[in-house]
């Protein structure tokens, strides 16, 4: 499989997970440990950890809009739902894969920003 497809592949089994869910397909879904973003903070976490979070938090996350940034990095602009919501909000989250997982799962409040973050990550990695 080319990059991109594993990329694609493994960030849209991520999706998947996260909006059916379903904890022990999203602990699969991720690495041990992964990197996380969101509006209560930054950091590693486990996968059980991930898995909990998305069965408290009963969002949904739509791909709208799809920004490769390199083989291993895509910004995903996404429609995002919490239970008792009656309207989308519209966000952005910076993937990292690593293998056939999700590594790093960055939601930013819209895609300027998660591009920007993204571009650094990049040049970061490519410099190590």
């Amino acid at each position: 499989m080319k990059p991109e497809t594993l990329l694609e592949a493994a960030v849209s089994r991520w999706h998947t997970t996260v909006n059916d869910g379903d904890p022990e397909a999203a602990a699969d879904a991720v690495t041990d440990p992964v990197v996380v973003l969101g509006p209560k903070g930054a950091g590693s976490i486990t996968a059980a950890q991930f898995a909990d979070w998305v069965q408290r938090s009963g969002i949904r996350l739509v791909p709208q809009t799809w920004h490769p940034v390199s083989e291993r990095l895509v910004v995903v602009e996404e429609d995002a739902t919490w239970p008792g919501s009656s309207t989308p909000a519209r966000v952005a989250t910076v993937f990292r894969v690593t293998g056939e997982r999700v590594s790093a799962s960055l939601r930013l409040p819209d895609l300027e920003s998660a591009l920007e973050v993204a571009r650094i990550c990049r040049e970061m990695a490519a410099t190590e």
